[in-house]
């Protein structure tokens, strides 16, 4: 018997299905990350369309089967539509969307991690914050969420500016994560300690990152 949840969540990502059916894959605050089949949602017309791309951000109302979850609504506060026009941004996001895939899993509560996500993609949109300090400083909360942050790096010396940001990231609530700049040496010796958890803690190539390094340089 198929029951009628409600989920607050982001899709992550689609896929075509059939003729005219999205699979979507929706990180939501209650149930993790969970794969909903959004039936009928390319025709035109469809209530659906829209709501079931990368980025779009709401409550979704579900039918859970079984065995599968299908989007019967769904009501969109946010569809990060200035990404449409910034590129770079909207690969930046796409990192991130890959990210949060990576640590979330299915019926694992995560609302910190999706309030990040929240939080960092609306950064991106923000011209004020250069968008490779947005990423760093997603990238070590997101490990200090899950439960896997290290510390700072040993084997060679930082910056005392650097090794406070790191612990001022670790420890500030979400809300004060985007109200400061670093020097370009600070911010140089940020990407290489994200470069490195990443290593230690990411098992997979990331296809999102490949875009990242072959358009920006990113590292």
């Amino acid at each position: 018997m198929e029951e009628l949840v409600n989920v607050k969540g982001m899709v992550i990502k689609h896929s075509p299905v059939g003729d005219y059916d999205w699979v979507a894959t929706v990180f939501t605050a209650d149930r993790g990350k969970i794969t909903a089949f959004a039936r009928n949602a390319r025709k035109p017309g469809s209530k659906l369309a829209g709501s079931v791309e990368p980025f779009c951000f709401g409550t979704f109302k579900l039918f859970a089967g079984r065995n599968s979850y299908t989007i019967v609504e769904a009501d969109i506060e946010n569809y990060f539509e200035g990404f449409r026009q910034d590129l770079e941004g909207a690969c930046y996001g796409t990192f991130f969307l890959e990210i949060a895939s990576f640590y979330t899993r299915e019926n694992n509560e995560d609302k910190e991690l999706l309030n990040l996500l929240y939080i960092s993609l609306r950064a991106l949109l923000n011209e004020k914050i250069r968008n490779s300090l947005v990423r760093c400083i997603y990238e070590i909360k997101a490990l200090c969420i899950e439960g896997e942050f290290p510390g700072i790096p040993t084997g060679r010396e930082f910056l005392d500016s650097t090794v406070y940001t790191v612990n001022y990231i670790a420890t500030s609530p979400l809300k004060k994560l985007y109200s400061f700049d670093v020097s370009e040496e600070v911010l140089s010796e940020l990407e290489e300690i994200t470069a490195d958890y990443r290593k230690r803690f990411i098992d997979k190539p990331l296809k999102s990152l490949e875009m990242l390094e072959t358009l920006y340089n990113v590292r």
